[in-house]
């Protein structure tokens, strides 16, 4: 057996015998495992996936190992800066070994947060194949430092993997089985209209519609699809007095 598929049959066996990290099924369930099994095995501190718009600024977390792994995964399309966001654009895995270093003056506001959760090297490894693109997943550790050959090997081996998972998802959808994909893509729309709404609202730019969507988001430590979808509804309305 070649060894990428040795890597890739043995990285499916450590997936399947993973139990899932949230206590209800969720429709990205085996990516929720793929995680979780790469944050045991590497070892990390944790594990997630995102996906992205084009433009590489819109995105959401549709995965993750646990919590903190989540929230950090979800801050950077808050702040528009980070790890994720970088490989996306790139196309090419972003290694940052010390977030107390030079990440410090990479992503400044993203680099404080992780720092306050503990986290003090971060690795993103972009999700495609070919010329398609969905998204990027990002590994997290307590410890600075580099990964070593084998460790880089098998996180590229398990983002192939996730690719591989959205694919399918997305074929699925377009099959007429489990709409996975459009669920967990649902919050394009709503952050694109509430962009729009805030727009109009204040009398801004579209770009000045977004800043203030993520001012608003971080000001108050939610999630920046929390907030989309409460302009949709009718809930909040942002004041031209703020920043």
């Amino acid at each position: 057996m070649p060894d990428a598929a040795a890597r890739v049959a043995r990285a499916n066996r450590l997936i399947d015998a993973e139990q899932s990290p949230s206590p209800e099924p969720t429709p990205f369930g085996r990516m929720e495992r793929l995680c979780s099994a790469l944050s045991r095995n590497l070892p990390a501190s944790g594990v997630g996936v995102s996906v992205l718009t084009e433009d590489s600024h819109l995105g959401g977390t549709i995965a993750a190992s646990d919590v903190v792994s989540r929230r950090l995964d979800e801050l950077q399309f808050t702040l528009g800066e980070g790890p994720c966001i970088e490989a996306y654009a790139s196309r090419r895995p972003v290694l940052e070994p010390d977030l107390l270093g030079h990440g410090s003056t990479r992503w400044p506001g993203y680099a404080a947060a992780a720092q306050d959760e503990g986290v003090r090297a971060v690795f993103a490894f972009p999700l495609q194949i070919g010329t398609a693109r969905a998204g990027a997943m990002d590994v997290y550790r307590h410890e600075a430092g580099g990964l070593t050959q084998g460790a880089l090997s098998q996180a590229l081996t398990f983002a192939d993997i996730a690719m591989r998972l959205l694919l399918d998802s997305q074929t699925a959808t377009q099959a007429g089985g489990a709409a996975d994909l459009d669920d967990a893509l649902a919050y394009r729309l709503e952050v694109y209209q509430a962009q729009g709404m805030v727009m109009v609202d204040l009398g801004v730019s579209l770009d000045e519609a977004m800043a203030r969507l993520r001012a608003h988001t971080y000001a108050h430590e939610r999630t920046l699809t929390d907030v989309a979808r409460d302009i949709v509804e009718g809930s909040l309305r942002l004041s031209k007095d703020e920043p």
